[in-house]
């Protein structure tokens, strides 16, 4: 599967660190670009809608969508897995709209060797300490959960070097103007819209 170079923006880092809040501020700014809907076995949380939020899946489902090679990419996080379906990719890329993919560090990594022309973001925290304060203040974690993710998030930081740009979320507004214009920039250089 090749696509024009740009045309796939993939949005990783750890949980917590601001990825979706990000994204949105970008679909918001650029509404010419389009979403992936992430699979997902994890049960919704409140005010999540299957198709818009994710593709809630039960684990059978998941493992059919697998051996139907359905995936992109799949990850298993915190004890539940993730993946990006072919068709919210490829339905998207053949009406020439650029995508942007918010995955895991296991999943960009699939990403990076299946499509090398994927446009790869790192978003880091500025500390562990603030991805922690933020995964409490989410409020949707309990504390044995909000601790598995700091222990895999400690892991996904320490691979922030493999990814070609790289966005500290300190301050919010930085970000968003970081990650917008590294898009547009993808794109005016050709690697977007037709």
């Amino acid at each position: 599967m090749v696509f024009a170079v740009g045309r796939v923006f993939v949005i990783t880092g750890p949980s917590g660190v601001g990825k979706g809040t990000l994204i949105r501020s970008l679909m918001r700014e650029m509404p010419e670009l389009a979403l992936a809907v992430s699979a997902t076995t994890r049960h919704p949380r409140p005010g999540e809608r299957d198709g818009v939020d994710y593709h809630f899946l039960s684990d059978a489902e998941f493992d059919a969508r697998i051996a139907a090679q359905d995936f992109v990419e799949h990850a298993c996080y915190s004890g539940r897995r993730y993946g990006t379906l072919r068709s919210e990719l490829e339905s998207r890329l053949a009406s020439g709209v650029p995508v942007v993919l918010e995955i895991e560090v296991q999943g960009a990594r699939q990403i990076r060797h299946s499509m090398p022309e994927a446009v790869q973001v790192f978003i880091a925290p500025p500390s562990l300490h603030s991805l922690r304060e933020r995964l409490k203040g989410r409020g949707t974690d309990d504390e044995a959960e909000v601790a598995r993710r700091l222990q895999v998030a400690e892991a996904e930081i320490e691979a922030k070097d493999e990814f070609a740009h790289v966005i500290v979320n300190d301050e919010l507004s930085d970000a968003e103007e970081q990650l917008k214009r590294l898009v547009r920039d993808t794109i005016a250089a050709g690697g977007g819209l037709d």
